[in-house]
């Protein structure tokens, strides 16, 4: 696990074929730091040859309009090369967040991480 800035981590959790899958840990009020969560996930993808993502966001439950910044330029480095970013473990709340911005055809957002590779059933509220 790799720490960011004070409170966030990214840990790459598992290798499937063709996928890498991504945890983002954030302590308690760290919502508002700035970390560099999409040059970080970047060069995991890069040291793997990989570039086919699911970031797992369980622990996420605040989506500040930086960490969707952070996302979407992640996104498109990820289609630049010919890859995917799927998110799963997102909360009703922050799947709501993703609708109000329009960004949920961006940045698809899936119950599991099955389903997110199979790119089947898009998380709906709860």
């Amino acid at each position: 696990m790799e720490q960011l800035a004070t409170g966030w981590h990214v840990e790459l959790t598992d290798r499937g074929p063709d996928w890498l899958f991504i945890r983002l840990h954030v302590d308690g009020d760290s919502y508002f730091e700035a970390p560099n969560i999409a040059d970080r996930v970047w060069s995991v993808l890069q040291q793997h040859f990989v570039y086919r993502v699911v970031l797992e966001m369980e622990e996420v439950e605040f989506l500040s309009s930086h960490l969707i910044g952070q996302l979407i330029m992640l996104q498109k480095r990820v289609l630049q090369n010919g890859g995917a970013l799927r998110l799963c473990g997102l909360s009703p709340s922050c799947q709501d967040v993703l609708r109000v911005c329009r960004v949920i055809t961006i940045l698809p957002a899936y119950e599991s991480r099955t389903d997110a590779v199979m790119g089947r059933g898009v998380a709906k509220p709860r």
